[in-house]
């Protein structure tokens, strides 16, 4: 038989248990408002950037992918419906295909060139020295130099007959080309090749050097007293840790040879014979010179799916790598 007090204290104790069961609750009341204010910090933050984004880059591309569906000069409206003729224009178009394979030229050529040599400067800079500073300013100063500017230097260079470059390879009994670096479709493509390695060389360089402060001195004290030679501790010990860092140079050194435009344009316009057609010169080429901006608008949507095609890839095989998860599970 239950007593009253038993009643009661048992009353009590299912009132507190679902005063307890209750309570729960609270805190979802008194977070809400908070998660609606930083909710709010979010979208004032972001709403500037995301609406340039929209107009600058999200409009265009749809404005592109429209144009590329007619046969458009420019001027009056959109009524000339073509479907996916100017995409197969521009995939069958000698030129362009020569363009592609010049970007991926340009994609192999600045991997295979300025990887080991920004990284062999970067380590000679990494040692003490006298000038340590002035040295990395001087390698430095080509990337700084905007990209007309150093164009215009070295089209000025490169002249045939009064450029600096004829005259010095003429005082040591070298004959140039005729027509010039840039005017001999033999040579213009390697002498871009030349100018865009002295010009981003000094990014890789810095690059390099920052990852490389982030290499704890006491690994290499540790390898010079086991026994290691330098080569020995640079290649299992420095080079392995410069790793994410090399990784990330490489997907920018490869996004920015696809995109490659302003240098090939200022130094030979595509030319000469098309031998430095590039797929930007290409679509700008078509686009302002030709005025056939539905065959620009398909070649640059081309020239999208070629850059975020190979972006995923090397997203997917390489940069995973720096992924936690990735490791974790490469190490069991």
């Amino acid at each position: 038989m239950t007593s009253p007090t038993t009643v009661e204290s048992t009353g009590a104790g299912v009132a507190a248990a679902g005063r307890s069961e209750q309570r729960p609750a609270s805190p979802a009341r008194t977070r809400r408002p908070r998660d609606w204010r930083m909710a709010l910090e979010v979208i004032g933050f972001t709403a500037p950037a995301l609406v340039l984004f929209f107009m600058f880059i999200v409009w265009p591309m749809i404005r592109a992918v429209e144009f590329s569906f007619f046969r458009w000069k420019g001027f009056g409206p959109l009524v000339d419906f073509v479907g996916l003729k100017n995409y197969v224009s521009v995939l069958t178009n000698d030129v362009f295909v020569g363009a592609l394979l010049n970007n991926l030229f340009v994609v192999v050529m600045s991997i295979v060139i300025q990887l080991p040599v920004g990284i062999a400067v970067a380590l000679l800079l990494n040692r003490k020295m006298r000038f340590q500073g002035i040295l990395r300013m001087i390698v430095f100063v080509p990337y700084v130099l905007a990209e007309v500017i150093a164009g215009v230097v070295w089209f000025q260079l490169l002249q045939p007959q009064y450029g600096v470059i004829d005259s010095i390879l003429g005082m040591v009994g070298i004959q140039g080309p005729e027509q010039g670096f840039l005017g001999d479709p033999k040579y213009a493509m390697w002498t871009v090749m030349v100018v865009l390695t002295w010009k981003y060389l000094g990014l890789a360089i810095i690059l390099f050097l920052a990852g490389l402060q982030g290499v704890p001195a006491e690994l290499d004290e540790a390898a010079q007293i086991d026994g290691a030679t330098w080569w020995q501790t640079q290649r299992y010990v420095t080079l392995p840790l410069l790793g994410p860092t090399l990784r990330t140079w490489g997907f920018l050194s490869m996004v920015g040879s696809l995109q490659l435009f302003d240098m090939v344009w200022i130094l030979t316009k595509g030319g000469p014979a098309n031998s430095t057609m590039t797929m930007a010169t290409f679509l700008i080429n078509e686009g302002t010179r030709r005025s056939n901006y539905g065959i620009a608008g398909a070649a640059s949507v081309i020239l999208f799916v070629v850059a975020l095609a190979l972006a995923l890839v090397y997203q997917r095989f390489i940069l995973r790598r720096d992924n936690p998860d990735y490791a974790d599970k490469a190490a069991r």
